[in-house]
């Protein structure tokens, strides 16, 4: 269980690279959808009662199938404009920030770790590090559809963390804010239909350039 465990957080954290390395709207798409099936894995392999199995069942419906599916639907409407052309932080740079990050996050989370060192909790810096990629995500990609790619990497490394550490969430309460978060997606996917109906494309950065 131990190695199927780490085997998860291995693929959950290699999703996040490949975001960042990835710069076509579709793969980033399937890398999201991959990361989904990656964070069910792990709330399943934690799950100690009948509710975090349910919990687990539904991070797998929603994170890896509707979510994607939603943005993907974003995406296609894309046209020929489904590729980050233009980030504010080139691939090469990107990389050599994730792997800062990750020292970043093992260093923070290790007070954590020495609380409790069991093996779920010696995995909590995959988690904190998807939680910081997945915020460098959201401030140096200029397509909005990107952007909400990033804000669903974060919100998948914040589950992580906490699934990690011993958080177990109430079904409710999970329920709550995963609700939350496909309310964010729905209104973000209609921000960027519009965004591409009115002005043609869904790059940010060119919209701050317009004035009244």
């Amino acid at each position: 269980m131990t190695e199927l465990l780490y085997l998860a957080c291995g693929l959950f954290l290699l999703t996040a690279v490949l975001t960042l390395w990835r710069r076509e709207l579709p793969v980033l798409v399937r890398m999201l959808a991959a990361q989904g099936v990656a964070l069910a894995g792990m709330a399943a392999l934690l799950a100690g009662s009948a509710e975090a199995g349910l919990i687990a069942a539904g991070l797998l419906v929603l994170r890896a199938g509707v979510l994607p599916w939603l943005v993907r639907r974003a995406t296609a409407r894309q046209g020929l404009d489904r590729r980050e052309t233009r980030p504010v932080v080139n691939v090469t740079a990107s990389l050599l920030t994730a792997a800062l990050l990750a020292l970043i996050a093992y260093a923070v989370s290790r007070p954590f770790v020495e609380l409790d060192p069991s093996p779920a909790s010696a995995a909590a810096p995959v988690g904190l590090t998807v939680v910081l990629i997945g915020f460098f995500v959201l401030v140096t990609r200029r397509r909005a559809v990107s952007q909400l790619v990033g804000f669903l990497v974060l919100d998948n490394g914040i589950t992580a963390t906490g699934l990690l550490l011993g958080a177990e969430p109430g079904l409710l309460v999970e329920i709550g804010v995963s609700l939350d978060v496909l309310l964010a997606v729905l209104v973000l996917q209609i921000l960027s239909g519009r965004m591409r109906q009115l002005f043609g494309g869904t790059d940010l950065g060119e919209l701050r350039e317009l004035r009244d």
